[in-house]
């Protein structure tokens, strides 16, 4: 906690730098009253050495979802301390989202925000994206060599593998891959935006987080702008072990199971979106084919990629690319990348664990094990598939009978199940807008408090693959060995 407070108070330099360029006096002393109260808490917290540095398993997940809820709780702090977000839930829901790549807001005109806290914003889409913990172990060691259990319970996906046999070594190389790409992402679009906003979009973009810097996120940028963010969405969605194994050209294993599904679901994704979208009459943006083409793109890649981002009110769009849309949000991308949801990867184990069931009851005694990439799937990893599909039905069931206790009034045309459905399912996949109430031209502000806790605390959750923060509930978690 030390560590991540230390960590924390660093990371605010860059909104204050921000606010100090801009003359932003009262977003300067909120971030300054920020930074202190994290570097004397950090400064404290590391003073105590603690007796045994073996990280285990347990430690490991428990370590990580503290981690991430005191990086939330302080960082949500310059937000209230400038009068932005006056209610700290609100502020809190508003970094959470930040920091966990979701999107989702509680703000209505983006753009009153003073120009430093939407760079906080955006910092934190890219902060969150690769995890602030690896960030941690590739600056210092943790954990007594045994930083495996930390990069396990943050890093999305069912399995996660070193690159190389020092987990720090791995670290970096991982942030040294994400620090290059969001520089080639900055560069394309500072072509054609405003340097700060080219900036925090790269942030967002390359974080999959889709904070933007205006109320109508990418839709007044220039077509050339949406392609880039349709292109670097679907980049930052791939497994990143991927890009070292292109650099180590071994083209083959870079290119493998996962990623060939998941390019096969986007492409089939934008095609029945286009054709869709193109023969509905009454979309004035989708009159012709480039443009329908170009709108389905772009929001599939926002889905898929749980950023986040919108040049279009898909909302307004026929049910079956909203369909689409709704299942492209459930499944997400592939595990090891930026973006959020189930992961294709499970996805895939599932499938062929179903295959495989229904195998042995034409043939009861055939032995049959599942592979990927004609290698094996152990039956921990299965397991642990299936557990994690038990435990996301399960928060998604709970969070949604919350809401519906909510006492919002729902608007006129609006569908109070669809609502808090897709605000679930927004916030447990970190996708970021829903439908109706929630859809890409809305905010969250209407939800209560307690709505809004626990959609916080979904969005945690998702990002952390459950586990974590379903651990802290459990009270043998807690006891000494």
């Amino acid at each position: 906690m030390g560590y991540i407070l230390l960590f924390e108070c660093t990371f605010l330099l860059v909104p204050l730098i921000t606010s100090l360029i801009f003359t932003e006096f009262g977003t300067v002393t909120a971030t300054l009253i920020t930074m202190a109260i994290c570097g004397v808490l950090g400064f404290l917290l590391r003073m105590k050495k603690p007796e045994n540095t073996t990280v285990y398993t347990k430690d490991g997940f428990a370590i990580v979802a503290l981690s991430w809820i005191v990086l939330s709780a302080f960082g949500a702090l310059p937000f209230v301390l400038s009068g932005a977000i006056p209610n700290y839930i609100d502020a809190l829901f508003e970094i959470v989202s930040g920091f966990t790549t979701t999107g989702s807001s509680i703000l209505t005109d983006v753009e009153a925000l003073p120009k430093g806290l939407l760079m906080w914003r955006a910092f934190s889409n890219w902060v969150g994206g690769m995890g602030v913990l690896v960030f941690v172990m590739a600056i210092m060691p943790l954990g007594g060599g045994q930083s495996m259990h930390i990069m396990r319970a943050e890093s999305p996906g069912p399995e996660v593998s070193k690159l190389v046999p020092r987990m720090n070594t791995t670290a970096r190389i991982l942030y040294s891959i994400y620090i290059a790409l969001t520089a080639v992402t900055f560069v394309f679009y500072a072509v054609d935006m405003p340097l700060f906003d080219a900036i925090c979009s790269a942030f967002s973009t390359a974080g999959t987080g889709g904070f933007g810097t205006k109320a109508d996120s990418m839709l007044s940028y220039s077509p050339y702008i949406q392609v880039v963010a349709t292109v670097f969405m679907l980049l930052f969605s791939i497994n990143f072990n991927s890009y070292f194994l292109v650099l180590r050209l071994k083209f083959r294993e870079a290119f493998n199971s996962e990623v060939k599904v998941f390019l096969g679901i986007v492409f089939v994704a934008i095609a029945t979106i286009t054709i869709n979208i193109y023969l509905t009459p009454g979309l004035t943006e989708c009159d012709t084919f480039g443009d329908a083409l170009r709108h389905a793109a772009f929001t599939v890649a926002s889905i898929v990629s749980t950023s986040g981002f919108a040049t279009v009110d898909f909302d307004l769009w026929p049910i079956l690319s909203q369909t689409v849309l709704v299942l492209l949000m459930l499944v997400g991308a592939c595990a090891g990348s930026t973006a959020g949801g189930f992961k294709v990867s499970r996805v895939i184990i599932l499938f062929k664990g179903a295959i495989r069931e229904i195998g042995s009851i034409i043939h009861p005694k055939q032995v049959k094990k599942i592979t990927i990439d004609d290698k094996p799937v152990s039956s921990d990893v299965v397991r642990s598939v299936n557990a994690y599909l038990v435990l996301y039905v399960f928060v998604f069931v709970i969070s949604f009978i919350v809401l519906t206790f909510d006492p919002y009034i729902p608007l006129e045309n609006m569908d109070e199940m669809t609502t808090n459905f897709t605000a679930v399912a927004a916030a447990i996949n970190n996708v970021g807008p829903g439908l109706d109430m929630v859809g890409p031209t809305q905010s969250f502000a209407f939800f209560s408090p307690i709505s809004k806790l626990v959609l916080t605390f979904d969005m945690l959750a998702g990002r952390l693959e459950l586990l974590p923060m379903l651990l802290l509930f459990t009270p043998t978690s807690w006891k000494k060995r």
